[in-house]
């Protein structure tokens, strides 16, 4: 028996066919970090002169104009991308320590922290020496310098300051002592980089010896 063209039936007319879901709108902070996490990678592949908007754009899968928005221009990007990496790379050695050790215990496994940093966070110190080198003022100036660690010698100082108060450690100048702990730590990781067969444990151990033999009270004086 024939059945009629008319008589079949029709499929309706989304029948099989799945809807699109409708895309999920990041939110601003997700964006910006999403943009600040492709311009550490760009700089750390390219180097500074090489890490382009259209490049950190391509690599942050978003519009050379919407990096531009959130940042106005390499400049501000840049300086927002090496104070963001200065901060995650305090953070990561803070969250391995243990703060009620000692303190002479406490400043041996940041040191050990930081050098761990060297296989750990490869892009983010490259792409942080690549900006602090490069990036600059209209005057040819670095736009970058030691006030970006003040927040960092503060936090040391603190550590100092309850090390001397607990009598683990003597007394000596806090901020003379913060500053000088963290030049030894940003030329380990230098050496490091530069040296990359260097036994990164060793140096740390080696460091950690000369600096809290520094600044240690002698045991026979802890009361």
């Amino acid at each position: 028996m024939c059945v009629s063209r008319h008589a079949a039936r029709r499929p309706a007319r989304n029948e099989g066919v799945t809807a699109p879901r409708p895309r999920r709108r990041l939110s601003e902070d997700v964006r910006r970090r999403q943009i600040i996490n492709a311009t550490v990678a760009v700089v750390a592949e390219l180097g500074y002169e090489g890490a382009s908007l259209a490049r950190i754009a391509e690599r942050a899968e978003v519009s050379k104009g919407l990096v531009s928005h959130y940042f106005t221009d390499k400049d501000r990007l840049m300086e927002t991308v090496a104070r963001t990496t200065l901060v995650t790379l305090r953070q990561t050695i803070a969250d391995a320590l243990v703060l009620d050790d000692p303190v002479p215990d406490i400043i041996r496994a940041a040191i050990h922290s930081a050098a761990r940093l060297s296989v750990t966070h490869q892009a983010e110190l490259e792409a942080l020496r690549q900006i602090s080198i490069n990036l600059r003022e209209a005057d040819g100036t670095l736009r970058l310098g030691l006030a970006e660690y003040e927040e960092t010698y503060q936090g040391q100082e603190a550590l100092f300051r309850r090390g001397q108060d607990e009598g683990t450690l003597r007394d000596f100048d806090t901020r003379v002592m913060a500053v000088t702990y963290q030049g030894a730590i940003d030329t380990m990781l230098t050496y490091l980089h530069e040296h990359p067969e260097t036994d990164a444990h060793h140096y740390a151990d080696a460091l950690a010896d000369l600096l809290t033999a520094a600044i240690a009270r002698p045991r026979r004086e802890v009361s």
